[in-house]
């Protein structure tokens, strides 16, 4: 065959494999979902994220799929949206299931739990270590299927009006804080508050708190927290990293076109690798900027780290005993967690110890 009537016969050929698939994508269904998040849209990583993942399955399926984001309190408020997405008040929901540990405490896992695994070991434990089943269970039973779709990596501790000096310091702290964690203050003397990510800064300003924690330093940042509390703590012991979710209604799930339902799993596993990457850039020049504007960077002194320790795990046997769904989880989990932690002390934190410990700019001369 002649080379110019090859190419020309390939051409056509492309030609209609070109008009081929632009048919096939108008045989499916145009769907429009809602989106309710426990995020302001203030918060470009948290809320942000939900808007990639409404973008990018609407491209992957020629617009065919669309999901539109509503930031918190626009349809329901921000501690609600779990009940939304079971109830079929929207299609699906991106929140963080620690919220919800009032249902069952067994909703830790799905966000973290205080003194557990980092980001990379939540993510290995979802993946590989049998987690998502888990989890899965758990949902379902809520009529919910949930799909992992970013991590903040591990957190600050928060802003305080007094600095912590000694467990005593903790008594009668009014305090923010979400999850498994507050339980655990509570039994140190704190009174825990969960509160929306919105109304945190005019509670923290008139008085009504004393100390609240949000993420890290980006987000706390635009929060503006620097501006009523100076004392900023770290590390934030009960998020060795917290894992955000979207959760589907089950029926609105199964509902949709195989194709679809791939779209929008592809675009939540990007979504968990976006978000940690984007606050671990952002974070290091938005913390300089709020400690060169006057926020105290304190380190929360080892013995009220242990106390808290202790009674984390007394807690956790506590909750084992309530909970038939938190049992479940918990020795699976805890059992993973151990083998993660002898790895990491093996390699990963031997050579992040060097690295940190020579000084910057790597091996001194």
């Amino acid at each position: 065959m002649k080379r110019r009537q090859f190419l020309k016969q390939a051409g056509l050929g492309l030609a209609a494999g070109g008009v081929a698939a632009p048919a096939i994508a108008q045989s499916l269904p145009q769907i429009r979902w809602r989106m309710a998040s426990s995020f302001p849209k203030s918060l470009d990583t948290l809320y942000g994220t939900a808007e990639q993942i409404g973008s990018r399955v609407s491209r992957m399926t020629d617009g065919r799929f669309e999901i539109r984001v509503f930031a918190a309190g626009e349809i329901v408020p921000p501690l609600q949206v779990l009940d939304a997405v079971q109830n079929g008040t929207v299609e699906c929901g991106q929140s963080a299931s620690y919220y919800y540990v009032g249902k069952d405490p067994a909703f830790a896992f799905d966000t973290a739990l205080p003194f557990g695994m980092n980001c990379r070991q939540q993510n290995a434990w979802v993946y590989y270590g049998g987690g998502l089943e888990l989890l899965r269970a758990l949902f379902r039973s809520h009529n919910i299927i949930n799909f992992p779709a970013g991590n903040t990596g591990t957190q600050m501790a928060g802003w305080y009006r007094k600095e912590i000096k000694t467990v005593a310091d903790l008594k009668g702290l009014k305090m923010r804080v979400a999850g498994l964690a507050g339980q655990i203050l509570a039994k140190l003397g704190v009174v825990p508050q969960q509160i929306g990510g919105a109304d945190i800064y005019p509670a923290l300003e008139k008085g009504t708190i004393d100390a609240a924690e949000w993420v890290g330093p980006y987000d706390d940042e635009k929060l503006g927290f620097h501006k009523v509390a100076k004392y900023y703590y770290y590390p934030g012991w009960w998020e060795g990293s917290a894992m955000l979710s979207i959760y589907v209604n089950i029926k609105q799930w199964e509902a949709l076109p195989k194709s679809y339902q791939e779209a929008l799993e592809v675009a939540c596993a990007e979504a968990n690798i976006h978000m940690v990457a984007k606050y671990d850039a952002k974070n290091t020049e938005a913390l300089r900027r709020l400690v060169a504007g006057g926020a105290q960077l304190r380190q929360f002194p080892r013995p009220v780290m242990e106390a808290c320790y202790k009674v984390a795990q007394d807690l956790y046997g506590e909750l084992a005993t309530k909970s038939p769904e938190f049992k479940k989880i918990y020795g699976p989990w805890n059992t993973f967690r151990e083998s993660q932690y002898l790895w990491f002390r093996v390699a990963e934190n031997t050579f992040d110890n060097f690295v940190y410990s020579v000084g910057r700019g790597g091996t001194k001369r």
